[in-house]
């Protein structure tokens, strides 16, 4: 059997097939930029790491109990390369996997992914409610305080940071030009002041 190299569009029906969520829908696209952007920043191919930052929870609102391995699943049958779907069920090591990030992708996608959560979260409780003027430290401040966004899980995004020898205020900063080229998409372009 040969394998597809998926294209964005057949990332994007995944997702929507299998969810309804809006929110679900707007953190595989800020999950997407987020990725796009580290692609570009390293070299890497961006059309891969976009694709497979789309579809990295498309199991997640019908299956949750099943998390990536149901994706696995949708993935093998749509005859994705093995390389895209061992990235996806590498971004739940430690919680629902024991498949450990190995790559750039699979190491970027696995930091990013809880982060992008408290991105949002940091944002729209600023005036702004945008990521167009959200800098690292307000996130950071954000970040200790359990409380808020109580849901994101903090060691992850540490051990993240730690597979890819960054700093945290590094792997902020870059989440959140990523997710500012998909602000408008995401519904974090903010209020307009006109």
């Amino acid at each position: 059997m040969t394998t597809n190299v998926p294209t964005r569009e057949d990332a994007w029906n995944l997702p929507n097939a299998y969810n309804k969520s809006d929110s679900l829908i707007k953190h595989a696209l800020a999950v997407e930029g987020v990725m796009r952007y580290f692609a570009r920043k390293r070299g890497e191919d961006e059309d891969k790491w976009g694709v497979v930052g789309l579809v990295h929870d498309l199991d997640y609102e019908q299956y949750p109990e099943q998390h990536c391995r149901k994706t696995e699943e949708i993935l093998v049958e749509n005859n994705w390369p093995e390389e895209y779907v061992r990235a996806v069920v590498s971004h739940g090591y430690g919680i629902c996997t024991d498949v450990a990030p190995n790559t750039e992708m699979e190491k970027v996608l696995y930091a990013i992914d809880e982060l992008t959560g408290l991105v949002v979260t940091t944002a729209l409780v600023r005036p702004s409610k945008s990521v167009m003027d959200l800098k690292a430290k307000s996130v950071k401040k954000k970040w200790k305080d359990k409380r808020f966004a109580a849901g994101v899980d903090r060691s992850i995004i540490q051990n993240g940071c730690q597979m890819l020898g960054m700093e945290l205020s590094d792997l902020i900063t870059d989440t959140i030009l990523g997710m500012r080229e998909v602000a408008d998409a995401i519904g974090l372009k903010g209020i307009s002041r006109e």
